[in-house]
């Protein structure tokens, strides 16, 4: 009887051994047929859901960036306005500047031509464009000068020619008087501050003056000389070119405040 005990309970415990191995077994080819078999996994609820491909978030054609914040926009706008009127400035003054140098130009070659004794040519239309609406007069008497020239170099030859007439009187003169203006030039008495008097002494001053360039001063002591009479020709080419250097005066001075 125990024997048969014996047997019964190792073949019980047998039996439970080989269950419990079955059963991992079914477990494991449980796990790895839901691992490689999606249908049954999904059937049974146990499956992960795929990942889902990110799409990609287009943009309307029409969307367009936020707009800037007011000050923001302000901000920016001042500080083009600012470039602005910076490059403004800048043309202004570079236009400016190349304004008077033109004129400066037109104005010296004018004053060439006139000192030269040439005609002006081109000149002409040149000093009218630039400078014939604010100083018409100028412009006609440089104009007027250019075709009757008149040089420096001539007017002393010609008053060097015209000495002897200047410092004897006119033609309304008497001989006694001419005899007296001649003797008193001899000796005169005069104060060291002031210059001397006689028709000697006024003509070597005009011919000093008139040499230097100063026409102006030069024809006011020839005017003072008792022979100017007989110099009314040489007294209006000096007049003629007096007039025309205050032309040239005038005309220089309005291209150098050209803006």
């Amino acid at each position: 009887m125990n024997g048969t005990g014996t047997r019964t309970g190792m073949g019980w415990g047998a039996r439970l051994l080989i269950a419990l191995v079955l059963i991992l077994i079914g477990a494991a080819a449980a796990v790895w047929a839901l691992a490689h078999y999606q249908p049954a996994a999904h059937f049974l609820g146990v499956a992960s859901p795929a990942p889902q491909p990110e799409r990609a978030v287009s943009r309307p054609a029409d969307a367009r960036e936020p707009a800037p914040a007011p000050q923001v926009r302000n901000s920016q706008i001042a500080t083009l306005e600012s470039r602005l009127a910076q490059v403004e400035n800048a043309t202004q003054r570079a236009a400016g500047s190349a304004g008077r140098a033109d004129a400066l130009v037109i104005a010296f070659a004018a004053r060439r031509a006139i000192d030269r004794g040439v005609a002006l040519g081109y000149l002409e239309n040149l000093l009218a464009a630039r400078f014939g609406s604010q100083h018409p007069a100028a412009v006609a008497t440089v104009v007027t000068a250019s075709h009757q020239p008149i040089r420096l170099n001539d007017l002393i030859s010609e008053y060097e020619t015209l000495a002897p007439e200047l410092r004897r009187g006119g033609p309304q003169d008497s001989w006694w008087t001419n005899v007296k203006r001649e003797l008193g030039s001899l000796v005169q008495v005069h104060r060291a501050s002031r210059p001397a008097a006689s028709a000697e002494a006024r003509y070597n001053r005009a011919l000093r003056r008139l040499s230097a360039g100063d026409v102006d001063q030069a024809l006011a002591e020839t005017m003072r000389l008792p022979g100017a009479a007989r110099a009314a020709a040489w007294t209006a080419k000096a007049r003629r070119y007096v007039a025309a250097h205050r032309a040239l005066d005038e005309i220089e001075s309005a291209a150098l405040l050209t803006r």
